[in-house]
């Protein structure tokens, strides 16, 4: 066994980041991270839908991703520059930008197929393998004050909406169009659509004279957000309306025999994050989108989280005949897929065991899923054997994605049933392997969303922790998703109250089953989780030791500073400062407010160029505990983005977790070997 140490974890990480399967299914083709010197490179792997060894169809200094297999065995993917920093004063260089290529699945060599001066991705093959549509930005600068030069930044940017930032890409300077490229070498590329909006989800339609898509076309995407449904020729001309719904309408799937377009989405107004996503069909010529299995009280989707598993770039509906398609559906802190009819029969496609499912591709009859598996880091697997009584059986058909594991002690992850105000809530525990039946010093590891829920695919921080003899505790409190509709929306309004209650009726319960040592806690979280754990600071002394990581201190600059505040905040019911009242109901549900009984060490972790909650949250709090004279620390990541703990820089990412246990040593106490 390898030491398990944050170095040694994150450098032997593989990561399968994206996949897809063949159109005949006869080979998946999945790009895998790894680090290497320090840096990450991404390439595309190549195996047979029986399994067997991978055979390398990409090398080099590069970040190669989202394969997309055309008939004839040409894979179109998105290539990066590996690891170059971007200049912060620049015109675009077409060579420093990510760009569409092709490689034969046979093998051979890669050839570049865009050159545009702001990249390309999302690449999806036409059903003849005769055109390749992907989305690139295009039009004018949407800011500009003064003109665009290389090397020099422009005079200012003016601002007149609220959609100009996002935590990608930071400021939106052009809008992301559709565009097609026929597939002979030297093939100009043709943008499709035009317009102030981003197109997203674009699919062809399975005679290829088509594609649909969604976008928000409403006045404002961050004020008031309304995805739709359109659809183009593929030949370029008008944009017509395919679907709209009250809430979004997401994900377009069109049937194989082009009659309907599957698609998900909400029929709410000002649809909130718990609001359970259904599935839709409206007639591919127009007409009333109807809703399929209405009675799902969960939503569909990969709302139960493991950070083991990243290739989820694919959530939405695939048809497995004209008749029938499949969906993952979030349900008691599994991602669970399953085949739903036209006419809204629904049965599980694979048993709902210890599965964190998040995508599906279907081709020649045969359904590929990647997903985490009991503690296991994400793979792609084969769904095999399903009949209309019996489920699938998952067989991996990759192995780089987990094999890593191998080297270092798997925690023990066991599911629990906590009883609370609301009824019973399930937690899962990880432990040291052959950990005792014994009281243990415990972290209690908070979710993010909160719509969103722990599942059993296993996390990097439950490996590292239990090495190092911590229990994990991880709550699937109120407002987290899978558990019903009505679970989730209690907690709306409700920050910092029935959260708080149920995480500690877990901790109470589990002290009572001689699972967790009292004087021994901690507790963590990124996010939602990271608010959670300032707050629950700021109203019990009970944990040693704490750590919050990209979190919301202050609701009230929150709204405005956050890319997404101000629907966010809307959708949750937390308030606005646009009254008094409102204001007030923002600042009752602010750590900030409580931070004067907050005793406990905080460690507050920050990426700098988070904008879902940005860095000045953490600042906020920081200087208020310094005033106090309180234990805190404050650590910045230069350029990293809201969910670093898997996607930043490696050293980043190494010394994120390193500091996290240092902390919890130094504050918990002396642990045993």
């Amino acid at each position: 066994m390898t030491a398990v140490t944050a170095r040694n974890l994150v450098n032997a990480q593989v990561a399968i980041e994206s996949f897809d399967l063949s159109p005949d299914g006869t080979f998946v083709v999945y790009a895998a991270r790894t680090v290497v010197q320090g840096a990450y490179r991404s390439h595309l792997w190549a195996v047979p839908w029986e399994g067997g060894r991978p055979r390398r169809l990409t090398s080099g200094a590069v970040r190669d991703s989202v394969p997309s297999i055309g008939p004839d065995g040409s894979v179109a993917f998105v290539r990066s520059p590996a690891d170059v920093p971007k200049p912060a004063a620049r015109a675009p260089a077409p060579a420093q930008e990510a760009q569409i290529w092709t490689v034969p699945l046979a093998g051979g060599d890669s050839r570049q197929v865009t050159r545009l001066p702001h990249g390309g991705g999302s690449p999806r093959w036409s059903p003849d393998g005769g055109s390749l549509a992907f989305l690139a930005e295009a039009g004018p600068h949407r800011f500009a004050v003064g003109p665009e030069r290389p090397g020099r930044e422009i005079t200012a940017r003016r601002i007149t909406r609220a959609d100009f930032r996002d935590d990608d890409v930071g400021n939106l300077s052009r809008r992301t169009h559709l565009w097609v490229v026929g597939r002979r070498r030297g093939a100009r590329p043709v943008q499709l659509t035009r317009g102030d909006f981003d197109v997203e989800d674009p699919t062809w339609a399975p005679d290829g004279t088509w594609l649909a898509f969604s976008a928000d076309m409403g006045p404002d995407v961050n004020l008031a957000p309304h995805a739709t449904l359109h659809r183009v020729s593929a030949n370029g001309g008008k944009v017509s309306l395919l679907a709209s719904l009250q809430g979004d309408a997401t994900d377009p799937a069109v049937s194989p025999d082009g009659r309907w377009v599957a698609f998900l989405g909400t029929d709410v107004v000002d649809s909130p994050e718990y609001e359970p996503t259904r599935l839709w069909l409206v007639p591919a010529d127009g007409g009333a989108p109807r809703s399929v299995a209405r009675s799902l009280d969960d939503a569909i989707g990969c709302w139960s989280w493991a950070d083991l598993v990243q290739a989820e770039d694919g959530q939405g509906p695939v048809w497995l005949s004209s008749q029938e398609l499949a969906v993952i559906v979030a349900a008691n802190g599994r991602n669970v897929p399953h085949r739903i009819s036209v006419s809204g029969a629904m049965r599980p496609l694979l048993a709902p065991g210890r599965v964190v499912g998040a995508a599906l591709r279907v081709g020649g009859g045969r359904i590929a899923m990647s997903g985490g598996i009991d503690r296991h880091a994400g793979e792609v697997y084969a769904l095999e054997g399903a009949g209309l009584r019996v489920p699938a059986r998952a067989r991996a058909i990759s192995t780089q994605g987990s094999a890593w594991q191998r080297r270092f002690p798997l925690p023990r992850w066991d599911e629990l049933s906590v009883p609370t105000a609301a009824g019973l809530m399930q937690v899962w525990l990880a432990s040291p392997p052959g950990a005792p039946s014994r009281p243990m010093p415990t972290i209690v590891h908070l979710h993010g969303g909160p719509y969103g829920a722990w599942g059993p695919g296993g996390t990097m921080d439950a490996m590292h922790l239990t090495a190092r003899g911590y229990r994990v505790l991880m709550a699937n409190h109120r407002g987290s998703a899978g558990f019903g509709a009505r679970w989730a929306k209690a907690l709306a309004g409700r920050w910092g109250d029935v959260d708080a209650q149920d995480v500690l009726a877990a901790v109470d319960e589990l002290v009572k089953r001689e699972l967790v040592d009292p004087q021994r806690l901690g507790l963590m979280g990124l996010s939602y989780g990271g608010f959670l754990a300032e707050w629950l600071v700021g109203v019990t002394d009970r944990f040693r030791a704490a750590v919050a990581e990209n979190g919301v201190s202050n609701h009230v600059t929150a709204w405005g500073n956050s890319f997404f505040g101000v629907e966010y905040d809307r959708r949750w019911k937390l308030g606005d400062p646009l009254t008094r009242s409102g204001m007030l109901r923002l600042w009752r549900s602010s750590p900030l407010a409580n931070v004067a009984r907050v005793h406990t060490p905080l460690l507050l972790l920050q990426a700098e160029e988070d904008r879902v909650c940005p860095s000045s949250d953490a600042e906020q709090m920081f200087i208020a505990l310094l005033a106090l004279g309180r234990d805190t620390e404050l650590i910045l990541y230069p350029e990293e983005h809201h969910v670093m703990k898997s996607h930043g820089r490696p050293d980043r990412r190494i010394d994120r977790m390193q500091r996290s246990l240092d902390w919890f040593d130094r504050w918990i106490g002396e642990l045993p070997a």
